[in-house]
């Protein structure tokens, strides 16, 4: 039986036909133009989610590379601030040095103040530091708000106790900022368990040490007095150490020989004196307090400034200037550990840069695996494609030119 196929559909058949094949041969120039292998999500659904979700985690990688260049700026600033700081105090320390030399006169000793006030002012100013965004570097959360004021006693904290944090991992964040407080005014007087010191009212030429625990067990955080009694004739200096936090106050030794130097302990605590303490002198013995650096350096200037006549005057300035150099030693202690904990979480940002850059070379490759093309077989598809097309454009040109009036002459 004879099938007849009409002029009309012989036409649409062809066209559709052309259709396809210049639909395909566009898809695979799209693709070689932009080396993207899945054009939409419809070409392969499964790996177009995966893309989505490889693109998101690399996007919030970018993200946290770009906060920890924000934290280690910010973290570089804090640690060279730092830096001048214990620059400072090491100068100041040296000052402390200078000012117990015995030849020095009382206007010897005010000139050393005067710098003193130099460097006081200095170190407030670097506590003071601008964080370059319009803010202060030690106020904590108050970032707007100066963080010390000077005052008659040294300086007064106007931040608060926060540090500033960033995100500058998957699951870390990190504070990129210090306070005040815990560098400038957290600071233990004494040795750090305790401190001891020269009553006002001594007349003598005693000069107390600063001691140190050598017994933790027995240590007890009292607060004690060493109170020298000189009797008879030749004169015989005893002391007496009483615990003055007991209830009533007891005397833990009693009217004990004085040896110049030689070791006192009591307490789980041991010190000595030196010099020659007169009757009805006393030493205290108490526990360290938090104090600010900047009390220390007030403190210091006035004693620097009052007179120092005498061996009484002269052991006064001794007690203080040891008292002194306690304090900024335990200061300098203070902020060396703050500057080791800030240049750590500056290496620890290198570490997890280093991360950062093999996480985002791990995605590109995950992309490219999902959504790059293979060029030598989308360039072979194109030619196949093109002769294709090619052949069916002439095929429908001869098929669009068949008719029986051809062949009526």
């Amino acid at each position: 039986m004879a099938i007849r196929i009409s002029t009309n559909a012989t036409f649409n058949a062809g066209t559709t036909q052309l259709n396809t094949l210049q639909s395909q041969i566009a898809k695979t120039q799209m693709q070689l133009s932009t080396n993207k292998r899945n054009l939409t999500a419809a070409d392969d659904p499964i790996a177009a989610a995966r893309a989505l979700e490889v693109t998101q985690s690399q996007s919030m990688n970018t993200q946290f590379s770009t906060n920890r260049s924000n934290a280690n700026a910010s973290l570089s600033l804090v640690d060279k601030t730092l830096s001048d700081v214990t620059g400072q105090i090491q100068d100041i320390q040296s000052l402390i040095v200078t000012a117990g030399n015995g030849g020095y006169s009382q206007s010897d000793r005010a000139a050393l103040a005067t710098e003193l006030e130099g460097r006081l002012t200095d170190m407030i100013s670097m506590a003071n530091t601008a964080d370059g965004t319009g803010g202060y570097l030690f106020s904590g959360y108050k970032s707007t708000t100066q963080p010390f004021s000077q005052t008659p006693t040294g300086a007064a904290y106007q931040g608060d106790q926060g540090q500033r944090t960033l995100q500058v991992g998957s699951s870390r964040k990190m504070a990129t900022s210090e306070t005040g407080s815990a560098i400038f005014e957290a600071i233990p007087t004494g040795n750090g368990k305790f401190t001891t010191a020269a009553a006002a009212t001594n007349t003598g030429a005693g000069i107390v040490s600063p001691g140190s625990v050598v017994d933790s067990t027995a240590y007890t955080g009292h607060d004690y007095a060493i109170k020298f009694a000189v009797t008879g004739t030749p004169a015989v200096t005893t002391y007496t150490v009483t615990d003055n936090t007991a209830s009533p106050p007891t005397d833990v030794l009693a009217n004990q020989p004085y040896t110049e130097g030689a070791t006192i302990a009591f307490g789980g605590m041991s010190m000595d004196i030196k010099g020659v303490p007169a009757d009805g002198d006393s030493f205290s013995v108490e526990p360290s307090e938090k104090q600010s650096v900047f009390t220390t350096i007030t403190d210091l200037i006035k004693t620097l400034r009052s007179p120092a006549d005498g061996s009484s005057g002269k052991a006064a300035l001794a007690n203080k200037l040891n008292t002194a150099s306690s304090n900024m030693k335990n200061a300098l202690d203070n902020v060396l550990t703050v500057q080791a904990s800030v240049g750590a979480r500056m290496k620890e940002i290198d570490n997890l840069n280093s991360t950062g850059d093999d996480l985002d070379v791990q995605y590109q490759t995950t992309l490219g695996n999902l959504q790059d093309l293979d060029v030598v077989k989308a360039i072979s598809l194109f030619a196949q494609q093109q002769q294709t097309l090619q052949a069916a454009q002439m095929s429908f040109k001869t098929m669009s030119g068949l008719s029986l009036f051809n062949y009526i002459s």
